[in-house]
């Protein structure tokens, strides 16, 4: 009965979850219901619990999570000073002339949104508001323009830099450590953001030139699901570098100095984000869109989430200590390592499982909840943890895009018009999943597509 204690802990916290109670106070709140239980029942040591000050004070003193709200108030700065906006009509009209134009528009907005802010559920809103009523107008099939929106905005997961990367790259760090030190390494390597930005540069790459690639196959079959701009609309070519340089360059200068400083090891993470912060903010007053209002509302959701992340991460760390205080871990790993199948046969499990998990999670809670326990023992394995972390990402981008439940399904569906079915939502992202699924059989073949560049950028 003791042994089954960890499981039953997972498992009503899972419950709690699905019933719609707050995910840090139901991971808190679970753990410390079974604490008092163990206590009582003396199958538990009431010592963990004394690391919980401990825990919290390391989380709040962790400089790298102090990216988190500059990267968020980054991107939602660059939302709602209506650059985005901006972005989106620019690009259309660079290719606007072309079949299939305006949806290799919204996936190139869509990577650089991804970019900027890293949340899943605020690109995917912001393109639904900008570019759906814009697509459906001019004439594109509901399933391609949808599929677009979704699989853009689910970029967010994997391309760089983004608030995603950074807690799964602190998060991977602690794990490869402690798997580390788990087999008697006790001058462990570390891996930085920086490791797993790069890391991602490359399979980010390859998905969006695929989602490119499939819309020109569309385009070069079925040229009537997704016609060009009519000339008439079209801007006069001295005009269209005009506001490219205006509208198009700027926002990129800003993210490849963010992410260069980074990679180049210049900057931190931490100061990187500090600089897109106020960079978006010069761009915000520039464009003449800087109000105190919007600052005011920047600073009101970049509170929001931000509170939303750490108290999450709080509550993970509480229900951490209580499942390791009952041998949660030496369950897991002892299962795992039991696997048929070796190495593969685990790792294959976890991504099985997570990909479940992503229909009624949001990234941030598997990141901090269940990453933690699975991570070391896979990476006690000898795998690559900047390979894992990637493979952790891209599985996860494609949960969020799988129907019937992928968040990114719903977040569209919340802005679509009542024009646009439920059916013809599921039925556009199907493609752009089976690319996420042949990018993430070309990751587990080619580990290297992850690892090279970091190792050949740091040695």
């Amino acid at each position: 009965m003791i042994g089954l204690l960890p499981l039953l802990l997972f498992i009503v916290v899972f419950i709690v979850l699905l019933a719609g109670y707050p995910v840090a106070f139901s991971l808190a709140g679970s753990a410390l219901i079974f604490a008092a239980i163990g206590y009582f029942t003396e199958t538990f040591d009431p010592v963990f619990l004394e690391a919980i000050p401990n825990r919290i004070q390391g989380i709040l003193s962790n400089e790298l999570l102090i990216a988190i709200p500059l990267f968020i108030f980054m991107g939602v700065m660059l939302e709602k000073s209506k650059i985005a906006e901006e972005l989106l009509d620019t690009m259309g009209q660079v290719f606007g002339g072309l079949a299939g134009g305006l949806g290799l528009s919204v996936t190139l907005v869509g990577m650089l949104l991804a970019a900027s802010t890293g949340i899943v559920g605020a690109t995917v809103v912001t393109m639904g508001l900008l570019s759906l009523p814009t697509m459906m107008r001019r004439g594109y099939s509901a399933e391609v323009a949808t599929g677009t929106i979704c699989a853009s905005g689910t970029l967010g997961q994997i391309i760089p830099p983004s608030i995603v990367l950074v807690l799964l790259g602190d998060v991977i760090s602690s794990s490869y450590q402690q798997a580390q030190l788990d087999q008697g390494i006790f001058a462990p390597e570390s891996i930085t953001v920086g490791d797993l930005f790069l890391g991602a540069l490359i399979p980010g790459f390859i998905l969006v030139g695929l989602y490119c690639v499939y819309l020109i196959i569309i385009a070069a079959v079925v040229p009537e699901k997704v016609p060009p701009i009519p000339e008439e609309e079209r801007k006069v070519r001295k005009e269209l570098w005009m506001q490219v340089l205006t509208v198009l360059f700027p926002p990129i200068l800003l993210i490849v100095l963010v992410l260069g400083s980074i990679l180049g090891g210049i900057a931190t993470p931490t100061e990187a984000a500090s600089v897109g912060s106020v960079g978006a903010i010069i761009l915000a007053w520039i464009k003449k869109t800087f109000t105190i209002q919007i600052l005011r509302d920047v600073m009101h959701s970049t509170t929001e989430v931000t509170a939303m992340v750490f108290m999450i991460l709080i509550g993970a760390s509480v229900f951490s200590l209580v499942f390791r205080g009952f041998g949660g871990d030496d369950l897991v790993r002892d299962f795992l390592t039991d696997l048929p199948g070796g190495v593969f046969g685990a790792v294959l499990l976890v991504m099985i499982v997570m990909f479940l998990l992503g229909f009624f999670l949001d990234f941030i809670e598997i990141t901090f909840v269940v990453i933690p326990i699975v991570a070391p023992i896979l990476l006690s394995m000898d795998l690559n943890p900047i390979w894992l972390g990637i493979m952790i990402a891209l599985n996860l981008q494609t949960s969020f895009l799988t129907p019937p439940f992928g968040f990114s399904l719903f977040y569209l569906r919340g802005v679509a018009p009542d024009t646009i079915s439920t059916q013809q939502i599921y039925r556009g992202v199907i493609p752009f999943i089976v690319i996420q699924l042949f990018v993430i059989g070309m990751l587990a073949y080619w580990p290297s597509l992850a690892t090279w560049l970091p190792e050949s950028v740091y040695g």
